[in-house]
């Protein structure tokens, strides 16, 4: 599995709040008056600020060249991101199959999103130009019986201060398949890939924006599955599995039936065996005695 790459739009790390000069200057005053042990104490808390200083320097001095080493990377990746496009094309429901075996994604699709899924024919996550801003995921979808439009993107922001913000593209509905508003009696009907009740449609992720900064999809979809579908789009059907493993199961249980069958069909040729034996032994006292 591809190693999981950090969220861009995780909260920026705030630098550790180091002990005021001020306090450390009064306890500095007052250690004067203080008892050898604590004043040794209360100089090692201040050497302990200073550095702790340098160690927050350092930190901010590697997110910065680290963020410069991801730009660059970032670009170079970018032509094999195409061709992997291109050759994903040629697969049909690819997509669709990438995510309903994907265990976190698959748990938020209905069978009616499968269905809408199966016109999804490019996924593409583009980071932002320096990547801590944010990024867009962009879905393309062949000609549908759900709806009109072609493209649907949602995009992820984090501005200056570091709060997160979402926006997407309005979904244009034909009439009578906004999936957003099935009813409960669709929502009952279990997946065939699923065991528990069908959640909310897939769909109402493009208009949930209530908490940007930790949207599990949009993450797992940018971190997981993006920088390698195929290991998804691989995995075998597990209902396949458990069918071969229930097979194996029983003829297991076949064989061993059979072999307690010919394990007792054996004793009971034995005990004949040693009845004939007695028998024969009988005749031959008789005849001696004659």
């Amino acid at each position: 599995m591809a190693p999981k790459r950090q969220s861009v739009l995780l909260p920026q790390s705030k630098k550790p709040k180091s002990v005021p000069a001020a306090k450390l200057e009064d306890k500095s005053a007052a250690s004067l008056g203080l008892p050898k042990g604590e004043k040794e104490q209360q100089e090692a808390i201040e050497h302990i600020d200073e550095v702790q200083n340098e160690i927050d320097r350092l930190n901010e001095q590697a997110s910065e060249e680290i963020l410069k080493v991801e730009q660059k990377y970032n670009k170079l990746r970018q032509p094999f991101f195409q061709k992997r496009s291109e050759l994903i094309a040629k697969i049909p429901n690819f997509w669709v199959t990438t995510f309903v075996n994907h265990p976190q994604v698959s748990a938020l699709l209905g069978e009616e999103d499968e269905e809408a899924l199966h016109y999804l024919t490019r996924v593409e996550v583009t980071e932002f130009e320096d990547i801590k801003s944010g990024y867009r995921i962009d879905f393309y979808f062949d000609e549908n019986p759900y709806f009109e439009n072609k493209v649907l993107s949602k995009e992820f922001h984090l501005n200056e201060s570091g709060d997160p913000s979402s926006k997407s593209t309005e979904i244009k509905w034909k009439s009578g398949k906004d999936l957003t508003k099935r009813s409960s009696q669709t929502q009952n009907k279990a997946s065939r890939k699923r065991q528990h009740e069908e959640p909310e449609s897939f769909f109402t992720w493009f208009t949930d924006h209530s908490d940007a900064g930790a949207d599990e999809l949009g993450e797992v979809i940018k971190d997981d599955i993006w920088p390698n579908p195929l290991q998804y789009y691989l995995v075998p059907d597990m209902d396949d599995e458990e069918g071969e493993a229930e097979d194996d199961d029983d003829d297991d249980e076949e064989e061993e039936g059979l072999e307690d069958i010919d394990e007792e069909g054996d004793e009971d040729e034995g005990e004949e065996d040693e009845d004939d034996d007695e028998g024969e032994e009988g005749e031959e006292d008789e005849g001696e005695d004659d």
